[in-house]
């Protein structure tokens, strides 16, 4: 395998029936190895965790998914994709893989809304982690980069440009993600999903179902928290300032807070190395 093949191959193997539709997903590392599930958030997939779910399967069983309405998982136009939905989706799935119950509970990684989803499971739906690691996460009001913001203000005109210019867009917004850049055949990956006859409308669906009251349910319930979590941020995020991520772990008692030097919000790709890292020591140090 070449480098570049390297940088882009990524495949679930693996199905999973959910509430909201078909769920595509992976497993990597030792059956018997300590569990570790990792979430992806908007407008991205499990790819983004493809180096660092890697360099996790060393020590770890690591569970890789698309939620519903991204990547490789279903897309269809009567579909929930709201926060709400993959929240449930989430315990669902925790279920299949059998990691619920004492003794069985996986450690979550959660990134973008990754994180509002792992944190409405488990405040919400009763869903039990060893540990929680929040990257650049969705959870504190107000949320949604300007661009986010326009995009879902303004889906009906969106929806309609023709499909380069929406490549473009969607191009553009996703380049936004990362501070040192992203290579070209990762970055024209991660376009790819969004841009196809199911990808297009998927892409305006999900910005157009999540809304800051998915957050605003749980907001006030994190000091509820009882487990070791770290929160991780990208000290170049352009989306989430650097302030959200020091407030939420504030918020969260015990709570230890890492900052990512030279990384944006994508800090999978922007310092996958550094991240995997630190990840490593939170996940393995008790």
């Amino acid at each position: 395998m070449t480098a570049t093949e390297w940088k882009t191959e990524w495949t679930l193997d693996r199905t999973y029936r959910s509430s909201s539709g078909e769920v595509r997903w992976a497993a990597l590392g030792a059956p018997d190895a300590p569990p570790v599930v990792l979430l992806h958030g908007t407008p991205f997939s499990s790819f983004v965790w493809r180096g660092v779910a890697r360099a996790l399967a060393d020590r770890h069983r690591v569970f890789i998914w698309d939620m519903p309405g991204y990547g490789a998982s279903e897309k269809r136009a009567d579909q929930d994709v709201s926060l709400a939905a993959q929240g449930r989706v989430f315990g669902e799935l925790l279920d299949a893989w059998g990691l619920t119950g004492a003794g069985a509970e996986p450690a979550v990684v959660a990134h973008d809304f990754g994180g509002c989803v792992a944190l409405r499971a488990h405040l919400l739906h009763g869903a039990r982690y060893r540990r929680l690691a929040l990257v650049d996460v969705v959870a504190l009001a107000p949320w949604g980069s300007p661009t986010y913001r326009l995009l879902g203000a303004h889906h009906e005109v969106f929806g309609q440009l023709p499909p380069e210019l929406h490549r473009g867009l969607v191009r553009e917004y996703i380049r936004s993600g990362s501070a040192t850049g992203l290579p070209p055949q990762v970055l024209e990956r991660i376009v790819e999903g969004w841009c196809g006859p199911e990808g297009r409308p998927a892409f305006y669906r999900q910005i157009t179902q999540n809304d800051q009251r998915f957050t605003d349910e749980i907001e006030g319930r994190y000091g509820e928290i009882r487990l070791p979590v770290l929160v991780c941020w990208g000290a170049e995020d352009a989306w989430i300032p650097v302030e959200r991520g020091r407030e939420l772990a504030s918020r969260i008692p015990g709570a230890r807070f890492r900052l990512i030097e030279g990384a944006g919000h994508l800090v999978q790709e922007d310092a996958p190395a550094e991240l995997a890292v630190a990840l490593s020591g939170f996940l393995g140090d008790g």
